[in-house]
């Protein structure tokens, strides 16, 4: 009888300890992986011109996660390394990558039409958007991302290249900047944030 009273205490010690433990796994705060800003910042709106002749506006993407890229087409390897993680990402993401919008503003306007740029994202996943506008257009809308972006001469047969910020800044559903992925940062790692923040 007391064997049996013991094996009952013993069994009733491991489930609280198991109940415990799942517990505290489960009521730690989630930790992103790349950079948190809280509370989170306005987002400052832009309009730019579309490849097919409509606006893109900001603002007008709430209830969505808009993911922010600035770079350029004739960028030799950060650009393309990005745009292949961000397709990866939403690749991972499955049916809930419809609510991501991922967009490409240039730092090269001087090469980059709309059209031209469009077309390049496109080859990386078919509903990234790339956005170009005037010098003076895009020059407000860096400095309100605090995006730096310098023209270098260069020997290459590309001409010049463009020094430029290379973070991925994601803009949460109710159009405030939430979050920065540095280059580099791993596909996955990005899809566990996209996905948590799709979750809140």
């Amino acid at each position: 009888m007391a064997k049996k009273l013991l094996q009952q205490l013993l069994a009733g010690i491991i489930i609280g300890i198991l109940i415990f433990v799942g517990f505290q796994l489960f009521a730690q705060p989630y930790a992103y992986q790349g950079s948190l800003i809280d509370p989170p910042l306005p987002a400052k709106n832009f309009s730019l011109n579309q490849a097919d002749d409509t606006t893109f506006q900001l603002s007008e993407q709430k209830g969505k996660l808009v993911l922010l890229y600035f770079g350029y087409t004739f960028c030799p390897d950060v650009c393309p390394t990005t745009l292949r993680d961000l397709a990866k990402a939403k690749e991972r993401l499955g049916d809930e990558a419809s609510e991501i919008e991922v967009v490409m503003i240039t730092v090269d306007p001087e090469r980059d039409t709309s059209i031209i740029l469009d077309g390049y994202v496109k080859v990386f996943d078919p509903d990234f958007v790339g956005l170009s506008g005037t010098l003076e257009e895009l020059e407000i809308i860096w400095g309100n991302f605090g995006v730096f972006r310098e023209k270098k001469d260069s020997t290459s047969a590309a001409g010049y290249l463009v020094d430029h910020t290379a973070r991925v800044y994601v803009v949460n559903a109710n159009g405030e900047l939430q979050l920065t992925f540095p280059y580099g940062m791993d596909a996955e790692a990005m899809a566990d944030d996209l996905a948590h923040l799709l979750k809140r």
